[in-house]
């Protein structure tokens, strides 16, 4: 029994850092687009946070959300918003629910909003911080609700995907 808990765990560790260095990739690299007014930048990254967040129990998604991403600012010059993306990032993964046999419920779809806000919102207080003024930050928001629309979009259409071919399933069957 023990031992059969304790592989269950350790799938789920592996998975959740696969995840972690996928989010860190695509947030990193894949369409990494520098906003040079704030120091921070556009990316797709948070599409996989969401599906993380979306197959994964809370505590491994939060760690592969909020580590891939904050890591991915660490190491891209973004390094003053690493510790806000952490707290972002795991408040995003928290909207989400893993519970069901699908990626996309109707839950998770309007989960992707409230995780946008939370992702706009969160910048716009941590650039206050940073700019020591609340009207400088307001010049990030439309990239910021891009970044937010567009990983929105390209999480229901890879959910989708996801879910036609079972992979939620498939990976249920592989940490069990």
């Amino acid at each position: 029994m023990k031992n059969e808990k304790s592989a269950h765990s350790f799938r789920l560790g592996v998975l959740a850092a696969l995840f972690g260095a996928l989010i860190f990739v695509v947030t990193a690299y894949v369409l990494h687009i520098p906003i040079p007014a704030t120091g921070g930048y556009v990316h797709l990254g948070d599409a996989f946070l969401y599906l993380a967040a979306s197959i994964l129990p809370a505590p491994y998604a939060v760690a592969a959300a909020s580590i891939g991403e904050a890591l991915s600012d660490a190491l891209t010059g973004s390094v003053a918003y690493a510790i806000p993306t952490l707290i972002i990032k795991a408040a995003m993964a928290l909207c989400f629910s893993p519970n069901g046999t699908s990626i996309l419920t109707k839950r998770n779809a309007v989960a992707s909003a409230a995780a946008g806000v939370i992702c706009v919102g969160g910048y716009y207080v941590t650039e206050i911080f940073l700019t020591r003024s609340f009207v400088v930050p307001l010049a990030s928001i439309p990239a910021n609700l891009l970044q937010a629309a567009a990983s929105a979009v390209l999480y229901l259409v890879a959910g989708r995907a996801l879910d036609g071919a079972k992979v939620k399933k498939n990976l249920a069957t592989f940490v069990k």
